[in-house]
């Protein structure tokens, strides 16, 4: 395999910049434009004080560290090292460049890490679990990502598997050896370990309602007519001035997102367009879209005017959301001038929750309404395998239906080698997530969303 080299620390100026090289002639590449203070033998988990020099010209680029790492034990099993300098842009860059010209080439987006997987130091759900880390917003969708990269799903797929393999052991002897006439007790046995296995593959499966939700989070459209307070209920939760809020109907054309988190979830916020009849053309585009964002989203907070009756846009709202995950918002409390028809509104059993959105009134009970709604409190990450990755997640799926299309097949008393297809698929399938018999197209597919220099 080459030698490769790339920044490995994000654009920008910072105390300390990294530029990683790994193969095996990365100490020959460093040794060429690395001066140390001592000339020691080099050992793996060392450090050495220096200075990084261009060879052409004996000029010093920079005081540096440079770490040392010992094939097999590095990030890529191959020799490595990381120079550790100040972190300017103009630095890194010219370090990168003596790399480079001293016989490294330059890294493909997570090349390194494809190293550790392709080398067999990881799998590919480990693999996957460092980018998923990295773009991690909240601190229980980073727990997920250290629980697959330490390796926890690996462990609860390599443990299905084994069992998988033993129903498929018996088959295979039983079709080697058929003089022995065993198929009924194989077929037997294959039956009862195969629904064990469909349970675990179900369990595994049902994870990925909160894998999804620690991941990408709850999906919250703010939905309302003009001046009902969206804006102002958006800005009281971000505890922030960050929509428009006017006494002019319309001010918001266009949507407005912002995260926050509630018990380490993240909840993506959407203020959209206030719903009416409108007569100009930019509003009533902005009008569609709030309408197919509350269609899409996880949750809808429908928010109304407290001091006025009920119109025919806010009931065409209340009908939006009757269907949909939802809250409904009376708002304006403040001004102690109650006109809205509450008993109207309770005919819908959604959750109904009093507010000022300009004083921040509320807010904490719709924050225990929603952790309610989604049961937030229940979601742990120390109890099992928790499946957070849209791939593995449709990987199981299609093998727990294969455990259930193989059982049928012996229900149906069919050709036991007929039998032994559907558990290989099972295995297949499984292998898939680990990346023991993933094509390539799916392994540069996903080492493609990776940041240079990992």
């Amino acid at each position: 395999m080459r030698t490769i080299a790339a920044i490995s620390t994000s654009p920008g100026i910072g105390g300390i910049g990294i530029v990683r090289i790994s193969g095996k002639n990365a100490f020959e590449v460093v040794n060429k434009i690395f001066k140390p203070k001592n000339n020691n033998k080099i050992a793996g988990y060392t450090m050495k004080y220096g200075y990084i020099i261009n060879p052409k010209t004996q000029k010093i680029v920079d005081e540096v560290l440079v770490s040392y790492f010992v094939e097999p034990k590095s990030y890529t099993t191959e020799n490595m090292c990381e120079i550790n300098s100040h972190g300017s842009n103009i630095v890194m860059k010219e370090i990168l460049e003596l790399c480079l010209e001293n016989g490294a080439e330059l890294a493909e987006p997570g090349e390194f890490t494809k190293k550790a997987f392709l080398n067999g130091r990881i799998d590919l759900s480990q693999a996957e679990a460092v980018i998923e880390l990295i773009n991690s917003k909240t601190e229980k969708e980073a727990e997920a990502s250290i629980n697959q990269l330490e390796g926890f799903l690996k462990e609860e797929i390599n443990s299905i598997k084994s069992k998988i393999l033993d129903v498929l052991t018996d088959i295979e002897a039983s079709i080697d050896y058929p003089e022995y006439d065993i198929e009924e007790i194989t077929n037997e046995n294959a039956s009862k370990k195969l629904k064990e296995i469909e349970l675990s593959l179900q369990k595994l499966e049902s994870s990925f309602k909160d894998g999804k939700i620690i991941r990408e989070g709850i999906k919250t459209a703010i939905i309302g007519t003009p001046n009902a307070g969206k804006s102002s209920l958006l800005n009281a939760i971000l505890r922030e001035d960050r929509a428009i809020v006017t006494e002019i109907e319309g001010t918001t054309r266009d949507t407005i997102e912002e995260f926050i988190t509630i018990k380490g979830i993240p909840i993506k916020i959407i203020d959209t367009a206030g719903i009416r009849e409108a007569n100009d053309e930019v509003e009533r585009i902005g009008i569609k879209k709030s309408r197919q964002i509350a269609e899409s989203s996880d949750l809808v907070i429908a928010i109304f005017d407290s001091s006025k009756e009920l119109s025919e846009d806010d009931k065409e709202i209340l009908d939006l959301i009757k269907n949909k995950n939802s809250i409904i918002i009376l708002n304006k409390i403040d001004l102690n001038e109650r006109k809205i028809d509450e008993n109207y509104l309770k005919k819908f059993g959604k959750e109904i929750i009093e507010m000022s959105a300009l004083k921040k009134q509320g807010i904490e009970e719709l924050y225990s309404k929603i952790e309610k709604m989604f049961k937030i409190n229940e979601i742990n990450l120390s109890d099992g395998v928790t499946i957070t990755n849209v791939r593995h997640a449709e990987l199981i799926r299609k093998a727990r239906e294969y455990s259930i299309k193989a059982q049928e097949t012996i229900k149906n008393s069919m050709p036991i080698d007929v039998i032994a297809i559907d558990i290989k698929e099972i295995i297949n399938c499984l292998n898939n997530i680990t990346g023991e018999n993933a094509t390539e197209d799916i392994i540069n597919e996903i080492f493609k969303k990776f940041c240079l220099g990992k």
